[in-house]
């Protein structure tokens, strides 16, 4: 039971229900009251978002100077351009099938929200992107001024936010998509949307299988060896990842499959794989792209626009090697991004949170598998080094 409680999963399915279910019965007023206490939610998760990027970033960047290694620096550089990679793969694909989707957004008959009972504004310390470019640029002179001080504070600060995610936001998200939903529902144009939804689900887990053998065919080029040698063994790993939603709960079984492989280099495993359980989200990163221009095209009537993708895919690569490991820690990073770069609102947040954390154990396993795929690549870069040496 009290697993049960625990899920997160389980929480945001409870919350959606319940939230539909008020929204369909409740009354002006009360409406009103639960409007209000969204609002109030809202306020306090957005301002936690540049404290969450400045948190996770900055530690990430400064973390990459005691282990400058050149194997690290493929590992960032093939994890980096495989979360964009996915990301672009899913950007053309939205372009392609989400319009054929027959998504209806007609705001023509909806009920109008009625007025919060009363507003409590809490406004960020500061906007989106100085909180990420502040990262960047106090990540990048820490390590060139070896400001010892520095990167323990921001250590430290890591730890805080960590904490604040997982014991005040995580903790207040059912709430908040409960009464987003409630809202919704209100208006009465969501029920409509729910095959979408599903149908969109079923899409993005075949997206994961599309990409997750293109990055072992890449990997059996660059390594010379079968693909299959790897993929063989991780089907205990994809099933944890699938129940535990959790890299770190899967790290373990996933360094298993890898050793029991005859073609990768065990050396190569023992790094690669505990690295890329923290870098390599690309099965994340294909998710919350494709999801984002699904929400967009729900709520606001249309797809984002390709100029907009970009930034959002080039930046969300980045979000992605510092996202906290926690349920839902792509789209909980990058929440800047989807309000900052792609103007999303509150019920935007909401139903992109909702929507991501349904799916998001086959996201983690398509993490987890494709890590393989990156030991082949750096057992292919580093097999004749090692020899010569």
């Amino acid at each position: 039971m009290a697993k049960i409680k625990d899920n997160l999963i389980i929480q945001l399915v409870l919350a959606v229900i319940v939230g539909l279910g008020l929204g369909l019965v409740a009354s002006e007023n009360i409406i009103g009251i639960i409007m209000t206490i969204k609002h109030i939610l809202g306020q306090f998760i957005f301002f936690c978002v540049p404290l969450i990027i400045i948190g996770f970033i900055t530690p990430s960047i400064t973390g990459l100077k005691s282990n400058a290694s050149k194997m690290l620096g493929s590992a960032l550089i093939i994890a980096y351009i495989s979360s964009v990679g996915a990301a672009l793969f899913a950007t053309i694909s939205g372009y392609l099938i989400i319009p054929k989707l027959n998504i209806i957004s007609n705001p023509e008959g909806l009920r109008a929200l009625p007025e919060l009972v009363f507003q409590l504004n809490i406004p960020q310390i500061m906007p989106v992107m100085s909180a990420l470019v502040l990262s960047i640029v106090m990540g990048l002179t820490i390590i060139w001024t070896n400001s010892k001080t520095l990167e323990n504070i921001f250590n430290e600060f890591n730890n805080v936010m960590m904490v604040t995610v997982k014991k005040m936001v995580i903790p207040v998200l059912p709430l908040f998509i409960a009464t987003t939903f409630a809202g919704l529902a209100y208006e009465g144009g969501i029920t409509k949307q729910f095959p979408v939804f599903i149908s969109v689900i079923l899409i993005v887990i075949v997206g994961h299988f599309i990409w997750m053998a293109l990055l072992y065919a890449v990997g059996g080029a660059m390594s010379k060896e079968n693909p299959m040698e790897v993929i063989k063994h991780y089907g205990p790993a994809y099933l944890t990842a699938v129940g535990t939603m959790s890299s770190a709960a899967t790290l373990p079984v996933a360094l298993d499959c890898a050793r029991k492989s005859k073609v990768l280099d065990r050396e190569v495993v023992d790094f690669t794989i505990p690295i890329c359980s923290t870098i390599h989200l690309c099965g994340s990163v294909l998710t919350e792209t494709f999801f984002v221009m699904t929400v967009s095209q729900v709520l606001y009537g249309t797809l984002p626009s390709l100029s907009n993708m970009l930034v959002f895919i080039i930046l969300l690569g980045v979000f992605a090697i510092g996202a906290p490991g926690v349920p839902g820690g792509t789209v909980m990073a990058s929440l800047g991004l989807i309000t900052g770069v792609l103007g999303f609102d509150q019920s935007g947040v909401a139903l992109m949170l909702t929507i991501f954390a349904l799916q998001d154990s086959f996201g983690t396993a398509c993490n987890i598998v494709g890590d393989g795929a990156i030991a082949m690549m750096l057992t292919g870069l580093y097999k004749k080094e090692k020899v010569k040496a």
